[in-house]
């Protein structure tokens, strides 16, 4: 029985504010084929999915090569935003950076991401907030099926050897929660990202603010098992 304890971390609407650069990305997969761009808040509701299952969602009517496309464009295009805007492209989120450094103080706490972007991108992110001492592990869409398949998170407890009620997942989508249900563990929403609270009902609680965490990890972790 070990006594380490695992916060995996959502990345896009729960630690970063990315929206500019997703939606101008989409922008870019969109002109690429040609095809009518989804409004704003639709475009922002697949954070979270692999990027061939968000195309796929935003426009089924197309075949697979053209969204195989989509997808090529939407990589090329947030590459070159990231590369002219840097950090401005994806702030982190007010008291996101003082949440991780508490966590990361504690001993018996270890620290990963699970998220929807690719390695390449959330090795980027993580250069350009200096996050590269922070996360044991990092599981990104790369590696795994797309939220909710269980993948990331069962993953991440083999890497680290903690259980699924020692393991909290933090995100803002349905997805996220949805993934933690999956794989057994207890999901943490947050009201500050792209999908409603509202859509959030397989949390156990929905955070409103980065300081309202450590509390709800205390009272999870002293559940009796």
């Amino acid at each position: 029985m070990t006594d380490l304890k695992l916060v995996l971390f959502d990345v896009d609407g729960t630690l970063v504010d990315s929206q500019a650069a997703i939606v101008g990305a989409m922008v870019g997969a969109f002109e690429a084929v040609n095809h009518p761009l989804p409004a704003r808040d639709v475009l922002l509701s697949i954070v979270g999915l692999s990027l061939d299952k968000a195309m796929a969602r935003l426009a089924p009517e197309l075949d697979l090569p053209t969204q195989t496309r989509m997808v090529e464009a939407y990589k090329d295009t947030y590459h070159q935003h990231r590369l002219q805007t840097g950090a401005e492209s994806m702030p982190l989120y007010p008291g996101a950076m003082e949440a991780l450094q508490a966590l990361a103080a504690v001993p018996e706490v270890l620290l990963g991401v699970a998220t929807g972007k690719s390695r390449r991108g959330l090795d980027a992110l993580i250069e350009v907030h200096g996050l590269e001492s922070y996360f044991i592990t990092r599981q990104v869409a790369d590696d795994h099926p797309s939220k909710p398949h269980p993948s990331m998170i069962l993953t991440a407890m083999a890497e680290t050897g903690v259980d699924a009620g020692q393991t909290v997942m933090i995100g803002d989508t349905e997805f996220d929660m949805a993934m933690a249900a999956s794989a057994g563990v207890t999901g943490l929403g947050v009201s500050w990202g792209y999908h409603p609270a509202q859509a959030l009902h397989q949390a156990q609680r929905v955070l409103d603010g980065f300081d309202e965490l450590p509390g709800a990890l205390d009272a999870i972790w002293r559940q009796p098992a």
